[in-house]
């Protein structure tokens, strides 16, 4: 997610001062995300009908990521959270350390047009440990005035296609990501990639394919530099965060496209730290905010896709066009294997790195 610098905390008070709020007294929850423009979306969303539902004040504070914080708290017996944005590399991790509170999924509503929530959230939404509600996608992107009159990348493997596509490609600094796109393009069904990523040969042949292109590739490792390569035209096609793109395009009328194409998914959620004081509020938030009309309401404020698939059934088709859970964007989306990455990060990371370096 988006780096934020750790402000002081903001509370939102209930809207209201009517029986529910009575009923509950001082209740409160403590819930802690991103910052900026993401925690915005998520302020409008889900804190402010929460509080109007139930009168629950709500401290909203700022964190970098990861785990740490939460690890202290439960480690400490002192755990001042109730509710973490996390991404789901991190939600993995931290259930399998005993961080987190499980969750029972039964107690998801089912979708406005009636579907179970169990067929309504996309595959690997619903965790043990939490409900992932959006879908960010690492997506491939041009600028159309580098085009005027003559063909356009539209696929994923236009990425490799030097030929057709002359020019600099922008790549983000991790392996994550780029070792599927390789494989996918060499040819790999979506299905064995991981398991060829586990083999010596599966990896060589992701670098062999990343070899044809790695001489013409700008580096970037900060999300604002991908959009900003395109709008200089130092590059022809780069990798992109989704939400960055689509910003840049609304607010910054830059004439860029992105290629859904082999999208790289990955989801963000809601946990409850191990030992919440406030574990019967904190699930009360996770399924209120876990419902068809919150979900969908949080796309009005930033370009992440809801992951029930009930919230894009009646949504303006010009914010959908944006969204990467859109049927028509999704459809041949991959989706990162974060339980896969858990256990090899570290030696694909070492691998990746020695690479770059010859």
């Amino acid at each position: 997610m988006l780096k934020s610098i750790k402000i002081k905390p903001y509370i939102l008070l209930p809207v209201f001062l009517g029986a529910a709020f009575s009923a509950v007294g001082a209740d409160k929850l403590t819930v802690v995300s991103w910052g900026g423009a993401f925690t915005k979306s998520q302020v409008e969303a889900y804190h402010k009908p929460f509080i109007e539902a139930t009168g629950v004040q709500i401290i909203s504070e700022d964190f970098n990521g990861g785990l740490a914080e939460i690890k202290a708290q439960v480690e400490s017996g002192n755990v001042i959270w109730d509710l973490v944005s996390l991404d789901k590399p991190d939600i993995v991790r931290g259930c399998a350390e005993g961080l987190l509170e499980t969750f029972d999924p039964s107690l998801l509503p089912a979708g406005a047009d009636g579907t179970p929530a169990k067929d309504d959230f996309i595959d690997g939404a619903v965790h043990e440990c939490a409900v992932n509600s959006i879908v960010v996608s690492t997506i491939l992107a041009i600028n159309e005035d580098q085009f005027k009159g003559k063909a356009k990348p539209s696929k994923m493997t236009d990425l490799f296609d030097l030929k057709t596509f002359p020019g600099r490609r922008g790549l983000q600094k991790i392996p994550q990501g780029n070792m599927e796109w390789a494989l996918l393009a060499d040819g790999v069904a979506p299905q064995d990639v991981y398991a060829q990523l586990e083999t010596r040969e599966g990896r060589d042949r992701a670098f062999s394919k990343l070899n044809t292109i790695k001489e013409h590739v700008f580096w970037w490792t900060t999300g604002a530099q991908a959009p900003q390569m395109l709008a200089d035209g130092e590059v022809v096609i780069s990798s992109a965060f989704n939400g960055r793109i689509s910003n840049a395009k609304r607010d910054e009328n830059q004439p860029f496209k992105i290629i859904w194409d082999r999208q790289m998914g990955y989801m963000n959620g809601w946990v409850i730290p191990k030992g919440s004081k406030n574990l019967e509020r904190a699930i009360e938030f996770i399924v209120l905010s876990s419902k068809t009309k919150p979900l969908a309401d949080q796309a009005k404020y930033i370009s992440y896709g809801p992951t029930r698939k009930s919230s894009t059934i009646n949504m303006d088709k010009a914010l959908l066009d944006t969204l990467p859970t859109a049927p028509q964007n999704f459809e041949t989306a991959f989706l990162v294997n974060d339980e896969w990455w858990g256990d090899y990060a570290d030696e694909l990371n070492e691998e990746f790195n020695t690479w770059l370096a010859k």
